[in-house]
């Protein structure tokens, strides 16, 4: 089968497209025919070498942590899926592997594809609607009304998290440049602060807001800020743990002490205040993306793409998403042959 392979750390440049063996296929898994994959910003973040003191691979590797295909073959352990199924899935950093050809993935990771959604829409969603699902679902679903901050609301999770909170009736506000204003205000987002020019918590203070729930995709000063905008008993939950700039200044090892430390300080600081501080990472859950493809094929929650590429592109994929310009997602679609 084509996957792009990468050899060592670095560049996009450094992905390879090369034939290599089909992925062994487990009692539990499914083997997925990839229609298409998805580029999230941990990806390029581990091809540059910045998440080796928590991610480690023995390369060669294939990166990529979204899918949505077609089933192949089914272990002999699985139930509840069949060849031909349409489905989607994110599957566990360890088996990685969704730039290529085929994949297998652990069925109790893996749900049906909502059919209102092409595969292209749905590779969109497993990573960001999980990690949305993670931070905010619980919370959410403790009844409406309640106020919501979301930070960097045009990314792919906070796209995925605006319509997530407005299904459970909050009121939200985010932060985007100006050129994104009218794309959140379209999923819902009630107030739009351009983070250029205004700061969050003084647009609060002045309004005498104060929010149950902060999803913090910023970190660092950012997420600190927002410790200051929550109702005491408010939840801040935080999807990044700032590794990549620790690795950076210290190396892999010694950063990853790094961010342990700042990640407790974090926490501690937290309930110092009353509040209730999480740093969140996604479950690779069937049951929770089963609970994702009942709201989008609703239509409560509708896929953002900024741009699609074919997997044969997955470097010039890779640099785009760097720029950190995108607009939602950006796909991968197939193979040019």
């Amino acid at each position: 089968m084509k996957a792009a392979v990468i050899y060592n750390y670095g560049d996009p440049e450094v992905f390879q497209i090369e034939e290599t063996a089909d992925p062994p296929l487990g009692p539990a898994d499914l083997l997925i025919d990839v229609k298409a994959s998805s580029v999230n910003p941990v990806d390029w973040k581990i091809r540059r070498g910045t998440q080796r003191g928590m991610i480690r691979y023995r390369l060669p590797w294939v990166l990529g942590l979204d899918v949505s295909g077609v089933v192949l073959k089914v272990g002999e352990r699985v139930q509840g899926f069949a060849e031909g199924d349409e489905v989607f899935a994110s599957p566990t950093h360890r088996r990685s592997g969704c730039y290529a050809e085929r994949v297998a993935v652990d069925a109790g990771m893996v749900a049906h594809k909502p059919p209102e959604l092409s595969h292209e829409e749905a590779a969109s969603i497993p990573l960001v609607g999980l990690t949305a699902w993670a931070c905010m679902a619980k919370r959410l679903q403790q009844g409406p009304d309640q106020e919501v901050f979301i930070q960097a609301g045009s990314g792919g999770v906070g796209t995925f998290a605006i319509q997530l909170a407005k299904h459970y009736g909050a009121w939200v506000a985010t932060t985007c440049s100006p050129r994104n204003a009218q794309l959140v205000r379209s999923l819902g987002a009630d107030m739009v602060i351009d983070y250029r020019s205004q700061r969050f918590e003084q647009v609060f203070a002045e309004k005498g807001l104060e929010m149950d729930l902060v999803l913090d995709a910023l970190g660092g000063a950012e997420r600190d800020a927002a410790f200051g905008v929550l109702k005491r008993g408010g939840r801040l939950a935080s999807i990044t743990s700032g590794l990549p700039g620790y690795a950076e200044k210290y190396g892999p090892n010694l950063g990853l002490m790094a961010m342990v430390g700042a990640t407790a300080g974090f926490m501690l600081r937290g309930y110092a205040a009353g509040l209730q501080p999480a740093s969140v990472l996604r479950s690779s859950s069937g049951a929770e993306l089963t609970e994702i493809a009942a709201l989008l094929s609703c239509g409560a929650i509708k896929p953002v793409i900024d741009r699609v590429f074919l997997m044969d592109e997955v470097a010039a994929a890779h640099a785009y998403m760097e720029t950190g310009r995108a607009r939602g997602k950006v796909v991968l679609r197939g193979w040019s042959s």
